[in-house]
């Protein structure tokens, strides 16, 4: 006789990248079950170079993975937008939030926008509102105080969601 293997919970960080608020959530994921352990935001000063503010993201990034001990992480990829120099500094912020969970050890997954909306919400095209709504229908313990903070969770329930497939198409590659 063969027992069923025990399902054990993954603790999840999805980080929402950004130079002036670089949002962080934390849940748990046990199978289906979706539990709320931490959200926030590091928030460089706005006056420092952006050497300083990238510093900055990256100690408070360390801190949470300190604190909240992840398994796996996520971030959202860069929205390309018209102006090429605000893109490009967005960029640095993502690699620095793609470097800390990197630097724990920590697997690190990439999701774009439309598809972290359309995995919460059921449309690619979502906005902000509709998000914070399902977020207190899926995490009803989350209070995030900002939309950054709001949009890790997402991002980190995506990956919930989508991980396993993540992992998967990692092996194929031989990552």
């Amino acid at each position: 006789m063969t027992s069923q293997p025990i399902r054990t919970p993954i603790r999840i960080l999805g980080i929402d990248p950004g130079l002036r608020r670089t949002g962080w959530g934390v849940v748990e994921a046990d199978g289906n079950r979706l539990s709320f352990i931490g959200c926030g935001s590091v928030e460089p000063e706005g006056d420092l170079p952006l050497s300083r503010r990238l510093l900055a993201i990256h100690e408070g990034l360390a801190a949470v993975l300190g604190d909240f001990r992840p398994a796996e992480a996520a971030v959202e990829q860069t929205f390309v937008n018209k102006d090429g120099v605000a893109t490009l500094k967005l960029g640095q912020a993502r690699g620095v939030a793609m470097l800390a969970p990197a630097m724990f050890g920590i697997p690190v997954a990439e999701y774009a926008p439309n598809q972290v909306k359309k995995t919460v919400v059921g449309a690619g095209h979502a906005d902000k509102n509709q998000v914070l709504m399902m977020l207190k229908i899926l995490l009803p313990k989350a209070e995030p105080k900002s939309a950054d903070a709001a949009d890790a969770l997402a991002i980190a329930i995506t990956h919930a969601h989508h991980r396993q497939g993540a992992a998967l198409r990692l092996r194929v590659v031989g990552l």
